[in-house]
C-alpha cells in the first residue's frame, strides 16, 4: 500500500466531510456580535474595529463576488470563508496527526505494514473529525468571524513545522521556515492568536537539532520563543509604525516637509536595509543571517496587508473605525488603545478605588497647522499613568476592575466581605477558580465531555446528569444539551499518556501548543468576571491541540489489544471503527444546535429597529448587537439607508463624531455644531456640574452650547492647570417651533404639545456623547426625527423619556408630554402598523430551528413592545385590536421556539382583561410550572449569574400579582408560595 497516496486522499476526504457539514449548517445571513461589522467591512473594504483584519477583509471581498450581485447572498458567501477555513483546518490537523502517528509507529521499524498504515490513518480520522464536530470549533465555522481563518493559519503553520522536521536533513529544508514566516505574517492580518503557537514551533526545532535536551537548553528555547512572540507583538506590529512616526515628526516638525515624507523615507530605508542585508548574507554565505532576514521579510510581506487599512481609511468610508488614515492614528489602531490596559505583573486591586495621582507620559500627536499655516504635527493630549495607593497594589493582580457588578462577582467567587482587600492568595484563588476554572476548564469540558445547555454560564455535563429523569423538560430537551459521555475526554487522556510514554519530546510539543493557546491566554488577558457573552472561541487553538491526543488514542488501543486480537490488519480496523463512534456521537449530538441554515431573525430584528423609524431619522443605539446588524442591513442589503445609525459607545470619540458630520448614503450629515477643537480627544471628555454657579431656574440649551463652543469663562474653570468645561444648571430649556412640530404629531396629542422643553438632566457630570447628543437635539429644530433604541440603558436617554413616543423598537423624541407618562407614551396607530405589518419575524415560529440565548434577549424586546401595544389598546377601548396583538405575539414568537420570559407572563393579565380566562389560567399554569422547575434546576446546579433564573423569578412574581389583581386568590397564593421558596434559595435571596 502506498502510504503517502492514502494519507493524501484520506486527508482530502476528511476535508470533504467537514466542508459538507459546515456548508449544510452554514448561517445564510449575518450573525450577532462582530459578524455584521466584518461582513459589511469585507464587502466594501472598509475599516473594522482595532486592530483590524485586512487579510480577512480581502478574502471576504473575493468571496462576496460569488453572490453575483444579489446583496442578500453576500453574507452567505462571506460566511463561506469560515466554512472553508475550518475544513482546511481539519485537513491540516489530519495530516499533522498522521505525521506524529507515523513517528510513533515507525520508531522501531521504518517499514510500514498494512496494519500500521490503517492505525496511522485511523488516528488522523478520529482526531480530526472529533475536533471538526467539537462545540467551539463547529460554532466558529458557520459565521463571518476571524477565528476560523485564524485556526486555519495555526493549523497550517504547525503542519509546516512538522513537515520541516520530517525533511530537516534534506537540502532546501529551510524553505519551510520561510513558509512559516509568511504564514505568521498573514496571521497578523487575521488575528494575533496564532502567535501563541511560536513556543511549540521552537521546541520542534530544538528537539530535532538536539538529541539530548538539557534543562539549560529547554529554558533557553522557551525564553527565546517568548522573545520571538514579543518581537512580533511589540517590535514589528506597533514597533515599526512607531519608528515611522518618529521619522514623520522629525521630517515634518523639524525639517518642515509635508505630511507623509518621514513615513516614506522610513519605508525606503527599511526596504533598502533588508535588500543590503540579504545581499550581504548571500555574498558572505551567512546562512543564519540570510534565513533570519528572509523570514523577517516574509513576515513583513504578510504584515504589509495593513496597507489596505491605511489606504481605505483615507477615502473616509462609512465604517472607518478609529480613522487610522495617518501614521499617528494607525499606531493607536494597532495598539488597540481605545480598549485600555489590564494589569498583568503588578497593579492595583479593586479596593484601590480612584487613583491618588495621574502622571502625563507620552504626547499624542495629530496632523495640524503651525502659526504660518504649514503642516505640523500638534500635541492634542498626553497619555496618562495612574498612580494608586501602594497599600492596594500587588504582584499579579487578578481582581482589579472597579465596576460595581465586577466587584460583586469578585466577592461572590472569593468570599470577600464588604470593604475587605483581597490578599495575594485570594487573587490566586480567583485565578484558579474563575479565570482558569470557569473561563477555560468549563469550556474545555464543553467540547470533550458535554454541555448542559445554551444558558450563559452553564456548566459542562457531568455523569450524574446523563440519565437524570428529574431534569426539567426545557433543560433536558434543549437542543444545545450535548452529551458526549466524556468519550472524547477519555480518548484524549489515553492518547496523552501514550504519546508521552512513547515520545516525550513530541508529547511536550503538543502540550506546549495546548498550554500557550489556552491557559497562557488566561494569564495574559487577565479576564474580568461577568462577560457579556461566552469566550470559548478564544481557546479554539488549545482544543485543537487536545485533538491530537484524541487521534493518538487509536494507537493506544491498538497497542493495548495487541495480545487479544492477533491480526495486524483486523485489529487497527476494529479500533478505528470503534473510536470513530466518538466523532459520530459528537456530530449527532451537536447537529441540531449548530445548524444555523434557517436562521434569519438576527437581521430581521435589525430591520425591525430601522422600520420603527420615520424617514430620514437619526437613531441612537448602544451595544454591538443593536448596531452591527443594523450596519449590515444598511451597508450590504441597502435597507433603510435614510436612517443614520449613531452608536453612543463610539460617540465619545472625536473620529466618530467627525464621521457623523458627513453624508452617508441617503442620510444627510448630522446637525452637530460644536467645533472639532471642542471635542477632539482629551477635550471635554467629561464636563461637570458647577454647583457654585447654580442656576436653579434652568438655562437655555442653545445659549449654553454657544458658550461651550466659545470656551467662555462662564462655563469653564481651571483644575490642576487644565481647563475643564462646566454646566451651571442641570435644567435645560429648548424653545419649540410649533409650526414645524405640529405636522409631526398625531392630532389626538395636540392638547399636550409644548412650546418649550424644560427638563432636568440628573447628572453631576456628562460625558462627551451626552454633549453631542444635546447639540444635535438643539440644532435639529425637529427637522429630522430623533429616535432612541429601546435597548439603551436608562441614563443614555438624558432624562428625556417623558417626551418620547414609542413607535416599535425605538422611542421618538417629540415636544409632547402626557400626564403620568414618565416613561413615554405610545402612538398605537403607528406602532400597530409598524409591528404587525412592517416588521419581519421569519422563522421565529419554526420549532426545528435552534435559537440560542442571544435571540432570547432580542425577541424579548419584541414581546415587551407587543405587550405595551396591546395594553395601551385596551386602555383606549380597542379590545379587538388588542386581542389581535396578543394572538399575533404568541403566533409569531411561540414558546416552542423562544422560551417564556417575564414579558410573556405579562400577557396573562391582558388575557384576563380580554375575557380569555381559561386561556390565561392555562398559560399561567404552564409558565409557573416551567419557571419553578427551572429555578429548582439552576439552584441545585449552582449556575451563577443566570438570566433565566432572574426571568423565572420575575415570571412567578408577575403571575402572582396578575392573579391577585384579578381576584384569583387561590392561584395567587400558589404562585406566591413558589416565588418565596425559590427566591430565598436564589442568588438574589442569598445576597440579602
Amino acid at each position: 500500500m502506498n502510504y503517502q497516496r492514502i494519507n493524501n486522499i484520506t486527508g482530502w476526504l476528511v476535508f470533504a466531510i467537514a466542508t459538507s457539514v459546515y456548508v449544510l449548517t452554514l448561517e445564510p445571513t449575518s450573525s450577532f456580535w462582530d459578524c455584521g461589522e466584518f461582513i459589511s467591512t469585507a464587502y466594501k473594504l472598509m475599516v473594522p474595529h482595532p486592530p483590524g483584519a485586512p487579510i480577512f477583509l480581502l478574502i471576504g471581498r473575493l468571496f462576496s463576488f460569488f453572490a453575483l450581485g444579489d446583496v442578500t447572498k453576500v453574507a452567505y458567501w462571506i460566511n463561506m470563508t469560515a466554512a472553508l477555513s475550518s475544513s482546511a483546518t481539519i485537513l491540516f490537523l489530519f495530516w499533522s496527526i498522521t505525521l506524529f502517528a507515523k513517528k510513533l509507529v515507525t520508531r522501531d521499524n521504518p517499514i510500514l505494514s498494512t496494519g500500521n498504515i490503517i492505525a496511522i490513518i485511523g488516528s488522523g480520522l478520529v482526531g480530526s473529525l472529533a475536533y471538526a464536530f467539537s462545540d467551539t470549533f463547529w460554532f466558529s465555522s458557520e459565521e463571518a468571524e476571524v477565528y476560523a481563518m485564524s485556526s486555519f493559519l495555526t493549523a497550517f503553520i504547525f503542519w509546516a513545522i512538522l513537515k520541516w522536521e520530517a525533511h530537516a536533513d534534506e537540502e532546501g529544508s529551510d524553505r519551510w521556515f520561510l513558509i512559516i514566516a509568511y504564514g505568521m505574517g498573514l496571521s497578523i492580518g487575521v488575528h494575533l492568536l496564532n502567535l501563541t503557537a511560536i513556543p511549540a514551533l521552537a521546541f520542534v526545532y530544538y528537539f530535532k537539532k538536539y538529541d539530548q535536551p538539557t534543562a539549560k537548553g529547554i529554558i533557553a528555547t522557551l525564553l527565546l520563543s517568548l522573545l520571538g512572540v514579543g518581537i512580533i507583538m511589540v517590535g514589528i506590529i506597533p514597533g515599526l509604525p512607531t519608528l515611522a512616526a518618529k521619522f514623520e515628526i522629525f521630517f515634518v516638525n523639524v525639517l518642515g516637509l509635508s505630511f507623509g515624507t518621514g513615513a516614506v523615507v522610513f519605508v525606503v530605508l527599511l526596504i533598502g536595509a533588508l535588500i543590503y542585508g540579504i545581499r550581504y548574507s548571500i555574498k558572505n554565505q551567512k546562512r543564519w543571517l540570510n534565513l533570519s532576514l528572509l523570514s523577517f521579510t516574509f513576515i513583513l510581506l504578510g504584515f504589509a496587508s495593513y496597507g489596505v487599512i491605511l489606504i481605505r481609511s483615507q477615502f473616509n468610508p462609512t465604517i472607518d473605525m478609529n480613522d487610522p488614515e495617518n501614521v499617528m492614528s494607525f499606531i493607536s489602531y494597532l495598539k488597540r488603545e481605545q480598549y485600555g490596559d489590564r494589569p498583568l505583573v503588578k497593579g492595583p486591586v479593586f479596593t484601590a478605588g480612584y487613583p491618588i495621582d495621574v502622571k502625563k507620559t507620552d504626547a499624542i500627536y495629530a496632523p495640524g497647522k503651525d502659526d504660518k499655516g504649514k503642516d505640523k504635527y500638534v500635541i492634542t493630549d498626553y497619555k496618562s499613568e495612574y498612580i494608586y495607593n501602594p497599600a492596594h497594589v500587588m504582584l499579579f493582580p487578578r481582581m482589579y476592575s472597579t465596576q460595581p457588578h465586577h466587584i460583586r462577582a469578585y466577592r461572590d467567587w472569593s468570599g470577600l466581605k464588604e470593604g475587605q482587600k483581597p490578599t495575594f492568595f485570594q487573587n490566586m484563588g480567583f485565578m484558579f477558580t474563575y479565570q482558569m476554572g470557569h473561563m477555560y476548564w468549563r469550556y474545555f469540558m464543553w467540547n470533550f465531555a458535554g454541555r448542559e445547555g445554551d444558558e450563559q454560564n452553564s456548566n459542562w455535563l457531568t455523569p450524574g446528569e446523563w440519565f437524570d429523569k428529574n431534569i426539567p423538560a426545557e433543560i433536558r430537551d434543549n437542543k444545545a444539551r450535548n452529551n458526549f459521555y466524556m468519550l472524547p475526554l477519555i480518548a484524549g487522556l489515553l492518547g496523552l499518556v501514550f504519546h508521552f510514554s512513547k515520545n516525550a519530546k513530541d508529547g511536550s510539543v503538543v502540550a506546549l501548543l495546548w498550554f500557550f493557546t489556552g491557559l497562557a491566554i488566561i494569564l495574559y488577558a487577565n479576564p474580568q468576571p461577568v462577560e457579556p457573552r461566552e469566550r470559548d472561541y478564544v481557546f479554539a487553538g488549545s482544543f485543537y491541540a487536545f485533538a491530537f491526543w484524541i487521534g493518538l488514542s487509536v494507537l493506544f488501543m491498538d497497542d493495548l489489544l495487541r495480545k487479544i486480537i492477533k491480526s495486524e490488519t483486523l485489529r487497527p480496523v476494529l479500533v478505528t471503527l470503534i473510536l470513530l463512534g466518538i466523532p459520530t456521537i459528537m456530530i449527532a449530538e451537536g447537529w441540531n444546535d449548530h445548524d444555523r441554515s434557517k436562521r434569519w431573525f438576527q437581521v430581521d430584528g435589525a430591520k425591525n429597529i430601522l422600520n420603527s423609524c420615520a424617514p430620514n431619522a437619526i437613531l441612537f443605539t448602544g451595544g454591538d448587537n443593536d448596531t452591527y446588524p443594523l450596519w449590515y442591513a444598511q451597508e450590504v442589503e441597502g435597507f433603510r439607508t435614510d436612517v443614520r445609525v449613531c452608536n453612543l459607545s463610539l460617540l465619545n470619540t472625536d473620529w466618530y463624531i467627525n464621521q457623523m458630520k458627513r453624508q452617508s448614503y441617503l442620510s444627510d450629515p448630522l446637525p452637530i455644531d460644536i467645533k472639532s477643537e471642542n471635542y477632539t480627544s482629551g477635550v471635554n471628555d467629561m464636563i461637570y456640574f458647577d454647583e457654585v454657579k447654580r442656576y436653579s431656574d434652568g438655562i437655555s440649551l442653545t445659549g449654553y452650547l454657544k458658550l461651550l463652543n466659545q470656551r467662555d469663562k462662564r462655563v469653564t474653570r481651571i483644575n490642576d492647570g487644565d481647563v475643564i468645561t462646566t454646566y451651571p444648571s442641570q435644567t435645560f430649556i429648548l424653545p419649540v417651533d410649533t409650526s414645524v412640530v405640529r405636522p409631526l404629531i398625531n392630532p389626538k396629542f395636540y392638547p399636550f404639545m409644548l412650546t418649550q422643553l424644560k427638563w432636568k438632566v440628573n447628572k453631576n457630570n456628562m460625558d462627551k456623547k451626552s454633549i453631542i447628543m444635546l447639540d444635535m437635539i438643539a440644532n435639529n429644530n425637529w427637522k429630522r426625527p430623533i429616535y432612541f433604541s429601546t435597548t439603551l440603558s436608562g441614563d443614555e436617554f438624558l432624562d428625556l423619556k417623558p417626551y418620547m413616543q414609542l413607535e416599535g423598537l425605538a422611542y421618538r423624541l417629540l415636544p409632547v408630554t402626557i400626564p403620568g407618562a414618565t416613561n413615554g407614551w405610545l402612538d398605537v396607530d403607528k406602532m400597530y402598523d409598524n409591528m404587525l405589518t412592517k416588521f419581519y419575524y421569519k422563522g421565529l415560529n419554526d420549532s426545528t430551528i435552534f435559537y440560542n440565548e442571544d435571540y432570547y434577549r432580542f425577541t424579548s424586546n419584541h414581546r415587551s413592545e407587543l405587550y405595551s401595544l396591546a395594553s395601551q389598546l385596551i386602555r383606549e377601548g380597542q379590545k379587538d385590536k388588542a386581542k389581535k396583538v396578543v394572538d399575533f405575539s404568541f403566533e409569531k414568537i411561540p414558546a416552542s421556539t423562544i422560551p417564556y420570559d417575564y414579558n410573556s407572563a405579562m400577557f396573562v393579565s391582558l388575557l384576563l382583561e380580554l375575557g380569555e380566562e381559561q386561556k390565561a389560567i392555562a398559560l399561567a399554569e404552564d409558565m409557573a410550572k416551567k419557571s419553578d422547575d427551572l429555578l429548582g434546576y439552576f439552584q441545585t446546579h449552582h449556575i451563577r449569574y443566570s438570566t433565566r433564573e432572574y426571568s423565572s423569578l420575575r415570571i412567578l412574581d408577575i403571575l402572582y400579582r396578575s392573579m391577585r389583581t384579578a381576584g384569583k386568590n387561590e392561584l395567587a397564593a400558589k404562585y406566591e408560595g413558589m416565588l418565596n421558596k425559590r427566591y430565598q434559595n436564589s442568588q438574589y435571596g442569598t445576597e440579602e
